[in-house]
Order: structure tokens, then sequence, then C-alpha cells
């Protein structure tokens, strides 16, 4: 007993020395939680570009990015609700616009930073669609398009089709994505024949044929961004933006097929 006694009081000797080095190395440690970062909702067109461009920025800045891809109408019901957004980058103007009447983001912020391409993307070269008008064939089955309601990519492909006199004839062939990253995944899995999308989730090494519709067939797919006002770190969010309307990510934005 008079062993483990001496032996407990000689480690209560060091203890304190013990919890002093484990908070020095709790503190000489980056603490990864405490880096900067920003949270962005970003349409779902922006995938594979804004992935790009989010490297570059946190490379440039030191600032990490977390994009939350999806519909453009879900995401601003999402900042209407309170979601910890700290920039929305959409698919359109009109739902930027909106928020701004609803004071839900920064007006000053706010721009125009792409002009997006609509493409029918036909991935397996047998399917017999070599125009548009060929998906009224009956060897056409199955066509995917975003959610016209909620996706400004669906909207247009539904503007193209009844600019050219074929939503009658398609209408019941349409398969209906959540976004237009899940239509051209409808279509890159081989559930449906082709896919209206964007030309910068199909670019130059996807398999198919892309062929891409006139914007005289469609309103223009203007892209918009904005700092949401509930933001906690607005000088950071306002670096972002600055960065996305920037020389540097024109170029690259314009590599991917924007405008």
């Amino acid at each position: 007993m008079n062993w483990k006694y001496g032996q407990n009081r000689g480690m209560s000797r060091y203890f304190p020395l013990l919890l002093a080095l484990v908070a020095a190395g709790c503190g000489g440690r980056p603490n990864a939680s405490a880096r900067l970062e920003l949270n962005v909702a970003t349409a779902a067109n922006l995938t594979k570009v804004f992935a790009e461009l989010g490297q570059t920025f946190e490379q440039q800045t030191g600032i990490h990015v977390t994009f939350s891809f999806g519909a453009t109408t879900q995401l601003a019901q999402q900042i209407e609700h309170g979601a910890p957004f700290d920039v929305f980058a959409a698919a359109d103007t009109e739902h930027i616009d909106e928020l701004a009447r609803k004071n839900l983001i920064i007006p000053s912020t706010r721009a125009i930073y792409a002009r997006g391409k609509l493409v029918l993307w036909v991935p397996d070269e047998r399917v017999p669609v070599e125009r548009l008008e060929d998906l009224a064939r009956p060897g056409v089955k199955h066509i995917a398009i975003a959610n016209p309601q909620l996706a400004p990519y669906g909207r247009a492909a539904v503007e193209t089709l009844h600019a050219l006199h074929l939503w009658d004839a398609v209408q019941p062939k349409i398969v209906y994505g959540q976004n237009i990253s899940t239509a051209t995944q409808y279509a890159a899995t081989g559930n449906v024949d082709a896919a209206f999308t964007a030309l910068a989730l199909v670019n130059d090494k996807t398999r198919g044929r892309k062929i891409e519709i006139p914007e005289s067939l469609h309103a223009p797919i203007d892209q918009a961004i904005a700092v949401v006002r509930s933001t906690s770190k607005p000088d950071q969010a306002r670096k972002f933006v600055e960065f996305i309307t920037g020389a540097q990510a024109r170029g690259v934005l314009r590599r991917y097929g924007y405008e």
C-alpha cells in the first residue's frame, strides 16, 4: 500500500507538467477547424469548373471553399430559410435579384460572371439523333432535362423545344432530373438516350455527340453571383466574388464553355 501511495504521489508531481506539454502541443499545431473557410451555394452546372476555381482560389488566398451544388431555385429557398451560405453563385439572374429585393444578399456585390451554353448530349453514337428535330423519332425513347421549375437550364430546354414546335412530340419522352447534374447523369448511365445539359458538364473528352443549341431558341442563361447578407465573413466572401469575376477565372470559365 505504501509503495502504491508513493508511486501516486510521484506521478502527481509530474501531472501539471504533463498538462502543460499537452496544451503546448495543441497550441503548436495548426488547427484545421480554425482555417478560413467559405460556404458557397453553387448552381449544379458549375460542378466541374468551380471545383477547379476553388482550388486555385485557395492556393492564392489560403481560404478554403466548400461548395453546395444544387438546383438554383432550391438553393435560393435554402438561403431564404437561413442556410449558412456566404456566397450564392446562381444559374440565372432572377433568383439573385429576388434575394436582393428581400434584403438577403448585398446588392453591391451582385455581378454576372458567365453566360451558360445549352447543349443536347447524345452519349451513344448509335442513337439516331443528328439534330434536335430527330428527338421526335420513334427510336428515341427517353430524354432528360433538369426540372424547369427549379433549374434555368431546364427552362431553356423547354423553351427550345417549344420554339422548334417539338414539345408535343417530345414531352411524353421527358425524364426530369432534380438539377442539371442529375439530368446529365441519367444520360451518362444509359438511362436515357439524350440529355439537355450545360456544355460545361460535357467537355471535349466526353464521349458521344454534343449538339449546341442556338441562343435564339431560348432566353440567355446569364448567371449571377453575390455575397449573402448573413455571412460572418464578408471580406473573404467579397474576395471570392472578385476572383470569380476577374480575368483569371473568366479564362477558366471560357475554357469550360461559358461566355
